[in-house]
């Protein structure tokens, strides 16, 4: 079969979604009367919490949707740059790193009085303080969830033209434009949303977004493993590479890359808030079992994938990851039907994970409905609020294709939700004594965090003052 087209890179990234201010304008309310039946009863009206029914089952699928994906696919270009040993070294710390910051979150979930924080603004302003707290967390929430729906309309929609020029094969007709699969994207993602009202109702979707994403991984790392290596295939890290400055940034940017492939703790307090707690069954223990269970999972699947990539391209990989690698050194062997379970595999696992990011997008906006109305929203406005955060994140989307280029930039500004502040809101809210273990630990984690935030967000700027820009507007 002739060699494909090159394929667009896939980094692991987001863009940022604007949300209006008002959406989290009630937060602090929230907060403060949340024992009031009043607050109890808006919790019931909320997409988030208004289905309490779920099990340890249901939220480790939550949480394998939104912790894997096609960013996992970056992973042997990291190594490409770090070598076996420090790229293991940085995967295996980071991998320890994040799951200790899910613990925590996990363990502040809920408070000694019987308050549940089941959305990360709350705790942080809870931790914080109101301004401080909402200042700290409105740009990563809403960055991480409603940037993260867009994209998945520029991966998802450059996939589904990747499937349709697969399936076409020979045929010189034209290819519609990318805004048209872009939006035939959002159609069927803002459909779906709008059948499930609530986070616990999209268990069902969740499962099969991570089997699809386990499985296009595996294709791709087994396939290449089983078609041999290139010739003159190399391990050494930055191979060629001799301007100091030069590999100094590819180091710090494969640092990045490791760092942000592990997403979804800004939704492990809304997953754990579908679960039932009472005074003696707390949520904690079911979430962290279903945390454990699954992060096991990931670290299995981003270990096979790392190393399993690594192996097969060596410091020949492609900017583009393992999913512009694999056709390009085996476009004989890349046979059209498994290319097209591929692409069908990777389309599926977006609209999956659409939805669970877009919900605390939908539970901000229905907050905000609530608050000026004072009753829950009905299907119709439900429907209304999805269908205009579809047409947000389609515009943005479609007008800014290129900002998935500013991932690594924008997406550093953001890392400090994953790594940093649950450390700090540990220390702001437990209060362990001084010198205690888990103070200095989270001291010195939240500290080091602060640290690595600054590194990413320098390799990405160095990045684009090295390389450029080419700003496609409205241009897919």
């Amino acid at each position: 079969m002739e060699a494909r087209a090159q394929l667009p890179p896939h980094r692991p990234s987001h863009v940022v979604v604007a949300v209006p201010s008002s959406a989290v304008a009630d937060e602090s309310s929230l907060v403060r009367n949340e024992a009031s039946p009043d607050a109890r009863s808006r919790e019931a009206w909320l997409p988030i919490t208004e289905s309490r029914d779920g099990s340890a089952v249901t939220a480790a699928f939550h949480v394998l949707c939104s912790g894997i994906g096609i960013q996992a696919l970056m992973l042997p270009v990291a190594f490409a740059s770090l070598g076996w040993l420090w790229g293991t070294i940085c995967l295996s710390l980071l991998y320890a790193w994040q799951l200790h910051t899910k613990w925590l979150l996990v363990q502040l979930h809920e408070g000694s009085d019987g308050t549940r924080y089941s959305r990360f603004l709350h705790l942080s302003i809870t931790a914080f303080g109101p301004r401080l707290g909402k200042l700290l967390a409105i740009f990563p929430v809403m960055y991480l969830s409603g940037g993260t729906c867009a994209m998945m309309i520029i991966i998802g929609g450059g996939t589904i033209q990747l499937l349709f020029d697969t399936l076409r094969d020979g045929d010189h007709a034209r290819s519609p434009s990318g805004v048209l699969w872009f939006l035939a994207f959002v159609f069927v993602a803002i459909a779906i949303a709008i059948l499930f009202p609530n986070l616990n109702s999209l268990a069902g979707a969740s499962l099969v977004g991570a089997v699809a994403a386990i499985c296009y991984a595996g294709l791709i790392v087994g396939l290449s493993i089983g078609f041999g290596r290139p010739d003159s295939v190399s391990y050494v890290p930055l191979d060629g590479v001799e301007s100091r400055s030069e590999r100094a940034s590819r180091v710090l940017n494969a640092i990045g890359t490791v760092a942000l492939v592990f997403r979804g703790s800004n939704l492990i307090l809304e997953i754990q808030g579908t679960l039932p707690s009472d005074s003696k069954h707390q949520s904690r223990k079911s979430m962290w079992r279903a945390t454990s269970c699954s992060y096991i999972l990931i670290g299995t699947c981003y270990s096979f994938v790392a190393i399993g990539g690594f192996w097969s391209y060596g410091n020949q990989i492609k900017s583009g990851g393992l999913l512009s690698s694999f056709p390009q050194f085996h476009p004989q062997r890349s046979l059209k039907h498994v290319l097209v379970l591929i692409y069908a595999l990777i389309i599926i696992n977006c609209l999956c994970t659409f939805q669970i990011f877009a919900m605390p997008v939908f539970d901000n906006l229905e907050m905000s409905y609530v608050s000026v109305k004072n009753h829950q929203c009905s299907r119709s406005t439900r429907t209304v609020i999805r269908l205009l955060f579809g047409c947000l994140v389609f515009f943005i989307s479609a007008a800014f294709p290129f900002l998935q280029k500013l991932g690594p930039l924008i997406g550093g500004l953001a890392s400090a939700l994953t790594y940093a502040y649950p450390c700090f809101m540990w220390l702001a809210l437990k209060g362990p004594h001084k010198r205690n273990w888990m103070w200095w630990l989270n001291l010195g984690l939240g500290s080091s965090a602060v640290v690595l935030w600054v590194v990413m967000v320098v390799a990405a700027a160095w990045n684009l003052v090295e390389h450029g820009l080419q700003a496609n507007f409205f241009n897919p």
